[in-house]
């Protein structure tokens, strides 16, 4: 098949791809590279004009009074540019209800374009939208990456870029959207249980990963053990980064002999795959049900993994008990209780290191998922006929 992805964000698109292009098939990636984290697409759309220093100063003045994003616009319009001779894919698919990163009148006007020259069109959940943005505002989650702001309504700045998705302007792009697709599917559990029973939802595929580009790579313990955290400023709340760096600070002290701690900030994404090479636990973030693509990459590469893993989680994948990641939590003196363990009992890292590589092994490898993928759009495709 011709398949078509759009927008990028976290590797996942970038993973399927290499999965359905192993399974025959001919893959192009559109996206804008997302910022710092430069991740690489065939198909290169980002704002160039505005960053230009004096420009990129006039456009925050015409955003903050207008509240106009001039960035957004020029997306836009070289999206347009670019779709037009994207033509007879057989799949195209979203990475999510914002896919071309620019206005919602503009991203419909976009996915009008796409819809005339290609006839499959799906969506997939796997980062905040419509329906998983209004399920955290009802207070539906035990804890979501939605929980600062909703204890403290202060927080508003930090959480704009979310909670536009609940604003009348991206529902009318949500209900567009969902008119003309096939189906949508979900990445993990934190996008798959608002989605459950929703028309048009396909399920749940597992992230693929690239086991050949990740290999495992556990470091044998020495002299310290080495624990890191990487942040983007930009999400470091609504991962809850300061409830690790709160919780190092204690560690650091009670076991100053026996640890080392790294953190980086804002790294492309090329230099941040490798900035964790040497460490033994990686903290990832807090406020999630399930592994996202950070988490999922650490644990391929053998690393004790600080993440998401709650009880839905386990019973997604029929596991009798954890011993695969450390389920963190928003609660500091948990999170120094579960590092001690592992700082006073070291073997624990290792078998912990095996058991999350074979995890990914069985369900994440890219090969797999990509398969599942095609067996889902074939599904709707078929059944609509």
């Amino acid at each position: 098949m011709k398949i078509l992805l759009i927008g990028e964000y976290s590797g996942l698109h970038n993973s399927l791809k290499d999965g359905l292009e192993l399974n025959g098939h001919s893959v192009t990636l559109l996206g804008t590279g997302d910022g710092f984290k430069n991740f690489p697409v065939d198909i290169l759309v980002k704002s160039t004009i505005f960053e230009i220093p004096f420009l990129k100063f006039f456009a925050k003045i015409i955003d903050k009074v207008f509240n106009v994003s001039l960035n957004d616009i020029e997306v836009g319009f070289k999206a347009y540019l670019k779709i037009k001779a994207l033509k007879d894919f057989n799949i195209v698919q979203l990475i999510n209800e914002n896919s071309f990163k620019t206005t919602p009148s503009l991203e419909v006007i976009l996915l009008k374009k796409l819809l005339k020259n290609n006839k499959n069109l799906f969506l997939l959940s796997c980062g905040v939208d419509y329906i998983s943005v209004k399920y955290a505002l009802e207070n539906k989650f035990k804890y979501s990456i939605l929980t600062p702001y909703l204890k403290n309504k202060s927080l508003l700045k930090n959480y704009r870029h979310i909670l536009k998705y609940n604003s009348s302007k991206f529902e009318k792009l949500h209900n567009y959207i969902y008119k003309n697709i096939k189906g949508v599917i979900s990445s993990d559990l934190d996008y798959h249980i608002p989605l459950v029973a929703k028309k048009k939802y396909l399920g749940m595929v597992p992230n693929p990963v690239n086991l050949k580009k990740l290999t495992y790579n556990f470091k044998e313990i020495k002299n310290k053990i080495i624990i890191f955290q990487g942040i983007n400023s930009k999400n470091s709340i609504k991962k809850g980064n300061n409830y690790f760096i709160k919780a190092m600070e204690i560690i650091k002290k009670t076991y100053k002999e026996k640890v080392e701690y790294i953190e980086v900030q804002n790294l492309k994404y090329s230099d941040y795959i490798k900035s964790y090479n040497e460490c033994h636990i990686f903290l990832d973030q807090v406020y999630a049900y399930d592994q996202g693509y950070n988490a999922l990459e650490a644990m391929a590469k053998g690393k004790v993994v600080f993440t998401g893993a709650e009880k839905e989680w386990l019973e997604y994948y029929d596991l009798k008990e954890n011993r695969i990641v450390i389920n963190a939590l928003p609660d500091v003196n948990y999170l120094v209780e579960k590092l001690s363990i592992l700082i006073e009992n070291p073997e624990k890292i290792k078998n912990i290191s095996l058991n999350a590589r074979k995890f990914i092994e069985n369900y994440h490898s890219c090969d797999s998922v990509a398969t599942s993928y095609e067996h889902k759009w074939l599904k709707a495709i078929n059944y609509e006929k």
